[in-house]
């Protein structure tokens, strides 16, 4: 098409010239996606059923046991996996872990014993088996009993290994502590300017320390506060990162790894509490109202204000523990979907969508790390609540 490009007439044909393209092209769209499908609901379960020998019920089966595995911890640092056509053998691709045992004793062995939880291990005359990501107490045969509700019986000794969670926590601390060394190593090298590294990470500590920690605490006690701070954004935000990688880590999806850093919080919150936190707690109308009128309402309110003491930690527990849990079991489904369609258009949407799902995991790592970071800050500053904070509180009610 050749004309005039500042003739009307020239481009309004070239404009319904691209709109009969447009329609034509969803119209061949639309046929091949309908013969796709029809081609897929008459061939596919056959053929699928065929090439794998599964049936596609196995095969969700499968999926769904992968998920379960993944969220649980292990024992050894499993990379992938692979079966060897020949000798349909499974290698496993990773490295051993220490596995650390008080059972009327120290046991210390390698995780290698388990040969990937196959195998008994034998250790000073003692067997031992993995059950479920769990070391119980056995014979030479591997026996396991059952109660009535499928849980295992057997005697489990404490166990202190270094699992892949564990590992990670460690390289994750390794990391933050040579990292932010570095960084304030620069800043006494060059006059207080960041370099390298450090100038990506300046700006995120500086909003931290001045839209968390000063906004929420107050600017007189915000420092004793900050190195917790900046230790807890940076520990949960690195393990979410490393979540979303290959290494097939679920770190912040444990929830005795959530629990225990709401501990923390609770335990800094606690202890760190002035008297006017105290006081708000139980006697939270202040001298708004004299004792005759509170009395009846508090045998209400103090019990809310002490079980919000507990709720508060718990809520922080569940919601990261949640969050990372859900994220974790949608991108094992949406690329386990590949697995159980096994055909060209089954596999293409679920890549895209398990893609367009990691995107926003990479948003919701960061969102999940500021959100328990703010609301720490949150508990710390009605912890640390001052004398002339409570006196405008109770001025606040007393003009209701």
């Amino acid at each position: 098409l050749t004309c005039d490009w500042s003739s009307d007439v020239c481009s309004s044909d070239l404009l319904n010239c691209l709109k009969m393209q447009r329609k034509t092209l969803v119209k061949l769209l639309s046929i091949l996606f309908l013969a796709t499908t029809f081609s897929m609901s008459a061939n596919g379960p056959s053929k699928d059923a065929a090439s794998s020998g599964d049936s596609r019920a196995e095969r969700k089966q499968q999926v769904k046991d992968y998920i379960a595995h993944h969220l649980l911890d292990s024992h050894d640092f499993g990379l992938f996996s692979y079966t060897d056509d020949a000798t349909k053998e499974k290698h496993h691709v990773g490295f051993p872990l220490p596995i650390i045992l008080w059972d009327s004793g120290l046991k210390v062995f390698s995780s290698s014993k388990f040969h990937h939880g196959e195998t008994v291990a034998q250790v000073d005359g003692n067997y031992y088996k993995i059950e479920h990501a769990k070391i119980y107490k056995t014979d030479a045969a591997g026996t396991i009993n059952y109660d009535t509700a499928n849980h295992p019986t057997n005697l489990a000794p404490l166990d202190f290994s270094i699992t892949k969670g564990v590992f990670m926590i460690l390289i994750t601390a390794f990391l933050m502590f040579f990292l932010f060394k570095s960084l304030a190593k620069s800043y006494g090298n060059n006059g207080g300017i960041a370099t390298g590294a450090g100038r990506f990470f300046e700006p995120i500590i500086t909003y931290i320390r001045d839209d968390i920690a000063i906004a929420n605490i107050g600017e007189g006690k915000y420092k004793k506060y900050m190195p917790f701070l900046l230790t807890v954004f940076f520990f949960i935000w690195f393990l979410n990162m490393f979540g979303l990688t290959p290494l097939g880590v679920n770190v912040t999806g444990n929830i005795a790894v959530t629990t225990a850093l709401a501990l923390i919080v609770f335990i800094i919150t606690t202890f760190t509490g002035t008297k006017d936190y105290w006081k708000h707690i139980f006697d939270p109308l202040g001298n708004g109202m004299p004792w005759a009128g509170k009395i009846f309402i508090y045998i209400i309110l103090v019990p809310i204000e002490i079980l919000g003491l507990f709720i508060k930690p718990f809520a922080l527990l569940i919601r990261l523990y949640a969050n990372m849990t859900a994220g974790h079991v949608v991108l094992g489904s949406l690329l386990g979907l590949i697995y159980i369609f096994q055909n060209w258009i089954g596999g293409t949407l679920s890549f895209g969508l398990a893609f367009a799902i990691s995107l926003i995991e990479i948003l919701v790592a960061l969102l999940q790390a500021y959100i328990f970071t703010m609301l720490a800050a949150l508990y710390f500053g009605f912890a640390s609540e001052t004398h002339e904070h409570a006196e405008e509180h109770d001025g606040e009610i007393a003009h209701l």
